[in-house]
């Protein structure tokens, strides 16, 4: 009696072979010639990014082709998007590639961010033809990597403090074109995710190690960024909505002289002004709690 055959392998070799012939890419995304763009919006703390790839290149067709063009955009969005992250300035002296080149941030870390950004469905472009992938990133998940210290530094006391009231936020104008400290010429105050604030005599006053460590889930921004706009509002404080419940009813608000640092991020303040909040304990509380608004021109806010 002739036994049975199993057609199985074959059937499972042939539905392979199908596969591989219909999608010539899988597992080789990096051949497609992706689009990607990206913009911060540092008042919202916030990463938008697009990204985009040809189905006909990819050798995808519709509809049946459309589940594995998500595929390919989910694995390659963390290698698409690194080159923005890599570029977003922590501080004066670095950026995150500065950081990964030196070996105190891992680039896994970084993918780890973009892995956990808010994503829109993937959609296909007008003409069908290609296939868009849209992401938010928040840049206090970024920041939340770098803050390890335990508990917040104490900035220097004044040997003659002077008399100050107490405020309910600190608001730092720096929106013009100013000097730069130690070099010639004027810059643009540009964000950055950790920036220093320092007097006119080169005190410091204010770093990410001044800010109480914030709790899981909560804010890990050391600074809120605005644009002029912002602190004009028709209330009482000249703010509204988040602003107003940061900086109070009776912020503090002072013009910055300077700008320091190999990248223009950290504003300078008049040696009086800094004696205004470093004299009181309740405007040092301001310090910890990261209370803090720059102020930039527009076209620094939003990159």
């Amino acid at each position: 009696m002739p036994q049975k055959k199993n057609f199985k392998p074959v059937v499972a070799c042939a539905v392979v072979a199908f596969l591989l012939a219909s999608f010539p890419i899988l597992g080789n995304e990096t051949s497609i010639d992706f689009d990607a763009s990206a913009s911060i919006d540092w008042r919202r703390g916030e990463i938008s990014a697009q990204t985009s790839f040809s189905l006909a290149q990819a050798g995808l067709r519709l509809p049946s082709g459309r589940l594995m063009g998500e595929d390919i955009l989910q694995r390659a969005w963390p290698r698409l998007f690194r080159p923005y992250l890599l570029s977003i300035r922590v501080d004066s002296s670095s950026t995150l590639a500065d950081l990964v080149e030196r070996g105190d941030l891992s680039l896994q870390a970084l993918d780890s961010i973009s892995r956990a950004a808010r994503k829109t469905p993937p959609s296909l472009s007008p003409d069908m033809s290609r296939m868009i992938g849209r992401y938010a990133v928040s840049i206090e998940e970024i920041s939340a990597l770098l803050i390890t210290h335990g508990r917040a530094a104490e900035p220097l006391r004044p040997l003659v403090p002077v008399p100050a009231l107490d405020y309910t936020g600190i608001i730092i104008i720096a929106d013009r074109s100013l000097p730069v400290r130690g070099r010639e010429g004027s810059a643009l105050v540009q964000p950055s995710l950790f920036p220093r604030i320092w007097d006119t005599n080169m005190n410091l006053i204010y770093d990410r190690n001044m800010t109480e460590p914030p709790p899981l889930g909560s804010s890990a921004r050391i600074v809120r960024y605005a644009a002029p706009e912002n602190i004009f509002r028709p209330t009482p404080s000249g703010l509204e909505g988040d602003l107003a419940a940061l900086a109070g009813p009776r912020p503090l608000r002072v013009f910055a002289r300077e700008v320091f640092g190999a990248y223009p991020t950290d504003p300078v303040i008049d040696h009086s002004d800094a004696l205004r909040i470093l004299s009181n304990d309740n405007n040092r509380r301001l310090l910890r709690e990261g209370r803090v608004v720059l102020v930039l021109s527009a076209e620094m806010v939003i990159k």
